[in-house]
């Protein structure tokens, strides 16, 4: 959970990070936890797998593209908007080489409207969490991708732009963040206990942004 010492006003500039007028400066910086008792698994606990770290391949962007052209061919106008996001998102930084799209359409709940047509061109539903912003993920194997659905309103996908930029515009916080993914890496065989083992790595540099972006005291 990321819990901050929020500001009252927000003084980002909203369009920059897609940030809709719903949103408080509250819902940014305090991350929900989902409810323990779900399952979130459609169709079982998925196999265990080696976590990889790679360095960064500046194909990822194009095979992005190319993905995101695929997306949109298939949903049309249900998909709001399709964003890179991850660790291949950001050039120069090592990564998993799983591709991490965000796609925001009305409401994520309504599975109908686009689970069928991302079957259709690959993907599999493979994460249903409503008590988690209503996150939906479904995973490609090749190449590998997991493609997160959130609704228009959602912070976490707020946060994933933020996360992104800030990663973008900062070298500094770019290598203390790849030498966490090394490390958390190590001996681990899924990817719950790879991210548990970067928390509080990831917790400081979202304060350290929060507090540039006057969203945080």
């Amino acid at each position: 959970m990321l819990y901050f010492a929020a500001k009252k006003e927000m003084s980002v500039d909203r369009n920059l990070y897609f940030i809709p007028a719903s949103l408080t400066v509250e819902d940014i910086i305090h991350q929900v936890d989902s409810d323990p008792d779900e399952i979130p698994w459609v169709s079982g606990v998925p196999v265990k797998e080696q976590i990889h770290i790679e360095a960064y391949d500046p194909h990822w962007p194009a095979l992005f593209e190319k993905l995101k052209g695929d997306i949109e061919q298939a949903l049309g106008p249900v998909a709001l908007r399709i964003e890179h996001v991850g660790s291949t998102a950001v050039p120069l930084l090592p990564a998993k080489p799983v591709i991490d799209i965000d796609v925001i359409v009305a409401d994520a709940s309504e599975e109908a409207l686009y689970v069928p047509a991302l079957e259709a061109i690959g993907y599999r539903l493979e994460v249903r969490e409503p008590s988690w912003y209503q996150h939906r993920m479904l995973r490609q194997e090749n190449p590998r991708v997991n493609l997160h659905v959130f609704s228009p309103d959602c912070p976490e996908a707020v946060r994933h732009i933020l996360f992104r930029n800030w990663l973008r515009q900062h070298p500094e916080e770019r290598e203390r963040y790849a030498a966490i993914k090394y490390e958390a890496a190590i001996g681990v065989e899924d990817a719950g206990a790879y991210n548990r083992k970067k928390n509080a790595v990831v917790k400081a540099i979202y304060e350290r942004l929060f507090k540039a972006l006057g969203l945080v005291e």
